[in-house]
């Protein structure tokens, strides 16, 4: 496995990035101000974007693994990798999802706890319904892990 930090054409990842966050006008908010990285492995296997939010906190504001490369470890890789590259940089790594059955027990597993909730933040910032696991996403659960 090689990660691989972006800086030119980040662009040119919207297809995988947009399986992480379904608006492209939501993705453009945060995608020149974050790194984004990029998990190889015999190709493109993942990608994901970590801002710095300032108060010694970052943040895992897209996390996406390619279709035919989900199930197999690359977005638990992903996220040990982002843990490693900013521990000592900060205090903290944050995560915000959906409440879904799908990314919760996910980010659980890897070691995120539940920190808080943003009522409503679906309905509000998105331009369309966002269904994930055949449930409408309302609020945003954001998860924290000590770096």
């Amino acid at each position: 496995m090689e990660f691989r930090a972006i800086s030119d054409n980040k662009r040119g990842f919207l297809p995988l990035l947009l399986l992480g966050d379904e608006q492209e006008e939501m993705i453009l908010r945060y995608l020149d101000r974050g790194t984004l990285w990029a998990l190889y492995d015999g190709g493109l296997r993942a990608v994901c974007v970590v801002t710095e939010e300032g108060g010694g906190d970052f943040e895992i504001k897209n996390l996406a693994v390619a279709p035919e490369s989900q199930r197999r470890g690359y977005g638990r890789a992903m996220v040990d990798f982002a843990v490693r590259t900013y521990r000592g940089r900060g205090t903290r790594l944050l995560a915000g999802t959906g409440d879904s059955q799908l990314t919760i027990p996910f980010y659980e597993a890897c070691g995120f706890r539940e920190c808080g909730r943003i009522k409503d933040f679906f309905t509000e910032n998105y331009d369309h319904p966002i269904y994930e696991a055949g449930r409408r996403l309302v609020d945003m659960v954001y998860f924290s892990m000590a770096l």
